[in-house]
């Protein structure tokens, strides 16, 4: 009999020296690391739980393609600092407490006397590109899938590859009917760019207003159009949960777009569905499968961020959406850990629709190992994309991919001991879902 613990640090450390592909970032291309302390304590997955611990603010510090001043980032720090100890319990804290020990030998406490000495460390390295594709090769990750808005003149080019977050036809934003036109309108006429992000507040007026059907067609055309499809492997998006997705006639779209200014649930749910099988056809019929069409799924905004939830309804939809469309391929970034195996469950049945990593609300140990798990179970390793960390530097990806790596490493260890992978074949399948399985899916 094996003994657990040997078990699991050896497949750990055959675990260490797989290379990595990182499914999705949002890494800049001439900025890949932290410029400040507050790129670190403050990703916005630890904003939540500081605010959840009763830390004032629960909003993300300046966005791309703005950066932070270090009075606001400053602010911000001192402000979380009381909160820190409330938080210390979670894997978001783990994942900082290691990243900084491992990166920039920090191993004390953070507080009110000593968090400027290493903001200052990490301040020192902002503009170092070398130390930045560094902190990458320690984490064994070859190379970071990123928005292409975020790509600058291509000085990460070695190391990124990209895809398109523009339109999000049919995410959801708190308090609001219209999203979906609103956001085809204030990209009509332009060129890619990055997203609105959620809890936008007052949104700017564009350019150009959508008032009849052939202005949404008209619209998505152009849009079409635009997609760099030369330079971005996928096209990153969100499909709500609390949309009702069905096929929308002309009809239905030209009445809803004459109450756009009551719009409701009803009107929504109109705009986003007929917008939406309107993109799709364009793309399948323009683009075909050159294109992987990635969308995250399971995470409904609220003020501030999300939380997960996620209508079984929506699956129903899901994969009626999918199956319209054989030639596309759709993959998933799922964020509600109880529809994981429905969505292991399409598929296997929809041989266009792949899965990818542990998205935001998943990215929790007992999530992960639960869910990677359950895919290895049930899915084909071309069917999974096994590692993306969602990470806006480079110092988080190294914090995400430690977390991950030991959380499969138990989970294969269990397999192993249970008799369903020797110990070979244990890492020679994760190192196909790390590298690639994820390669072929994107087509890199």
């Amino acid at each position: 009999m094996m003994n657990p613990q040997s078990l699991f640090d050896e497949l750990l450390q055959r675990l260490s020296v797989l290379p990595i592909l990182d499914a999705h970032t949002h890494l800049v291309g001439n900025r890949l690391g932290a410029r400040g302390l507050h790129d670190i304590l403050l990703y916005h997955m630890a904003v939540s739980e500081l605010y959840s611990a009763g830390c004032p603010s629960g909003s993300r510090l300046t966005q791309y393609p703005g950066w932070p001043s270090r009075e606001e980032a400053h602010g911000r720090i001192l402000e979380a600092l009381p909160y820190l100890s409330f938080v210390r319990g979670t894997s978001i804290s783990w994942g900082i407490r290691t990243l900084l020990r491992d990166l920039y030998e920090w191993d004390k406490p953070i507080t009110v006397e000593n968090w400027e000495s290493l903001d200052g460390l990490i301040r020192e390295r902002a503009d170092d590109g070398v130390w930045h594709r560094e902190i990458l090769r320690r984490a064994g990750v070859q190379r970071c899938g990123s928005e292409i808005a975020r790509r600058e003149n291509g000085e990460g080019d070695d190391v990124l590859f990209y895809a398109l977050e523009w339109a999000f036809f049919t995410r959801c934003q708190w308090g609001e009917f219209d999203t979906a036109l609103y956001e085809l309108e204030r990209c009509w006429g332009c060129g890619p760019e990055s997203p609105v992000p959620i809890g936008s507040g007052v949104r700017p007026t564009p350019a150009r207003s959508i008032r009849t059907v052939d202005d949404v067609h008209a619209a998505i055309a152009w849009y079409v159009e635009q997609l760099p499809v030369e330079r971005a492997r996928s096209i990153a998006t969100h499909f709500s949960t609390d949309i009702a997705y069905r096929l929308v006639d002309e009809a239905d779209m030209s009445g809803a777009l004459s109450r756009r200014g009551e719009a409701g649930p009803e009107e929504r749910d109109v705009y986003a569905c007929y917008i939406n099988e309107a993109f799709l056809e364009a793309l399948e019929a323009r683009h075909g499968d050159r294109i992987l069409f990635q969308f995250s799924f399971g995470a409904e905004p609220l003020p501030f961020e999300t939380a997960s939830r996620l209508d079984q309804r929506s699956i129903a939809h899901l994969a009626g959406i999918i199956g319209r469309h054989p030639g596309l391929r759709f993959q998933c970034f799922l964020s509600n850990a109880q529809a994981n195996q429905s969505l292991c469950t399409l598929c296997r049945e929809l041989p266009n629709l792949s899965l990818a990593g542990f998205w935001w609300h998943n990215f929790f140990p007992s999530i992960i190992e639960g869910v990677f798990a359950e895919r290895l179970d049930m899915l084909p390793l071309n069917r999974q994309a096994g590692f993306f960390s969602d990470a806006y530097c480079a110092e988080w990806v190294y914090g995400k991919v430690h977390i991950a790596r030991r959380c499969m490493a138990k989970v294969l260890a269990e397999k192993v001991l249970l008799g369903q992978y020797g110990v070979e074949d244990a890492i020679s399948i994760v190192g196909e879902l790390l590298n690639e399985s994820t390669r072929t899916l994107i087509r890199l």
